[in-house]
């Protein structure tokens, strides 16, 4: 494999060759990395909402049993969200891409061999190993946006990174997923042959990067050259423990989604059955929160880098979430239990949560800029933390559910008291991002307006001229 030709090099922003996408913050030169995850993503989420059933169908194993599997592979993922970043520094993007990828492929093979040998080991150790595949892929992809977007539209290449992510899992892979099954004869064989053809979206996502971006800094190494291997790699867990504006931003990535993997806990059986809207109601409102998401990530990313990354983070990010996860709670409480226009009350509600949650995609351009010398350390602490909210959402709920237990709550005030400790971790954000300054930032934060034109250029490119 090659590393493809030095001649594209990433412009400034202003500059009279860039193209309509560089305009719009994506960096026209990666413009097919974008198009490679929204594929690779899609394969993933492809057989997020099937694979639990499946797998219980195909090995006749008990639920509990396949639910410890897939906490397995969820370490995976939450090891390889470091990995990803930590090896860009080493080796450079656009190897580390190639190694998820190839991971991806050679162990879903394996695993689909297993589920059809009926082996439940094999099944384990090779989806558990699967797991090191997308997120090194995409976190390595990260790392070659934040190293080539332009400082002026960092945030806003960001944005666009997170709605393919995202577009990818689980929306456009469920989507798929609806037409693949039937295709491939529906029931098992129909969601084999959905799992296969997730192989060849990873493929094809991988190929179209692998040929596509043409780009060499892709493939050099990031980090100082007089660091050992050893250090690159530890470099983004000494950072968290040495440098104190990556930990707080390790710890606002932390709690930017840990709310939503929460509210997902406990909020299915509030809303299909206490309030009587039933379990397809509750799913059509995760899909309008989710899609709400996608569409407005680009839009915030565009907003930091026009107004400021942390005041975008501070007023949209973590005050703007903690209202819209209050309003998500409380409306469906304040309508008419099972009532059409409450429900879309509701939906409305969730969706203020799903849109202000976007509010944190300048945090991808902050943690970076907190150690210009380690950029993929500072990423893959990022990712860590992104990987890390899932645990900590399901823990703040088994906590204040075992409080609740041993104190005699009723369901709504547990419920309330969840909700609540999620805007007091909100309040924690709120305090510590005062304190992550950056240079990248200040022009932005003292020339920046939300509406009308600027006080003053950020830059003296021609475009802010």
């Amino acid at each position: 494999m090659s590393t493809t030709g030095t001649a594209a090099r990433p412009l400034p922003a202003g500059h009279p060759d860039e193209t309509r996408l560089d305009r719009a913050g994506m960096p026209h030169m990666l413009r097919f990395g974008f198009l490679g995850l929204l594929l690779v993503m899609t394969a993933v989420g492809l057989e997020s909402n099937i694979l639990t059933p499946h797998m219980v169908d195909v090995l006749g194993s008990p639920e509990a049993t396949i639910s410890s599997i897939i906490t397995g592979h969820s370490v995976a993922v939450l090891i390889a969200s470091y990995l990803g970043g930590s090896l860009s520094d080493l080796f450079g993007p656009r190897r580390v891409m190639a190694i998820g990828a190839a991971i991806f492929l050679v162990f879903q093979v394996l695993f689909l061999i297993s589920l059809s040998a009926g082996s439940l080991e094999m099944a384990a150790v090779t989806y558990f190993l699967r797991g090191f595949g997308f997120p090194m892929f995409a976190f390595a992809f990260i790392v070659w946006v934040n190293i080539t977007a332009p400082p002026e539209r960092n945030s806003t290449a960001i944005g666009w990174f997170y709605v393919m992510y995202t577009g990818g899992l689980p929306t456009l892979g469920s989507l798929v997923a609806i037409g693949a099954i039937p295709t491939f004869g529906g029931g098992r064989a129909g969601e084999t042959g959905a799992m296969w053809l997730a192989a060849v979206l990873v493929a094809a996502g991988f190929l179209i990067s692998w040929f596509g971006i043409k780009d060499a800094r892709g493939s050099q190494r990031i980090a100082p050259a007089g660091e050992s291997a050893a250090q690159v790699l530890t470099a983004g867990l000494r950072l968290t423990f040495t440098n104190r504006k990556v930990a707080m931003g390790f710890l606002i990535r932390l709690i930017n989604t840990a709310p939503q993997f929460g509210m997902f806990i406990m909020l299915p059986a509030v809303i299909s059955t206490t309030l009587g809207w039933g379990q397809s109601r509750w799913l059509a409102m995760t899909v309008a929160v989710y899609a709400t998401n996608i569409l407005v990530n680009a839009v915030f990313g565009a907003i930091g880098d026009r107004w400021g990354w942390r005041r975008t983070v501070k007023w949209f990010g973590i005050a703007g979430s903690a209202i819209g996860l209050l309003l998500w709670w409380y409306v469906p409480h304040m309508v008419p239990a099972g009532s059409t226009w409450g429900y879309i009350a509701s939906v409305v509600a969730g969706c203020i949560f799903g849109c202000l949650l976007a509010g944190f995609v300048p945090m991808g351009a902050i943690m970076p800029a907190l150690a210009p010398n380690h950029r993929g350390a500072a990423i893959a602490m990022y990712t860590t933390a992104a990987g890390g909210a899932t645990f900590l959402g399901s823990a703040v709920v088994a906590i204040v559910f075992n409080i609740a237990a041993g104190l005699g709550w009723d369901d709504f005030t547990r419920n309330s008291v969840v909700v609540w400790t999620f805007v007091a971790l909100y309040a924690c954000a709120f305090a510590m991002i005062r304190h992550l300054k950056v240079p990248e930032d200040e022009a932005k934060e003292k020339y920046g307006r939300l509406f009308g034109r600027r006080a003053a250029p950020v830059t003296t490119s021609p475009a802010d001229a």
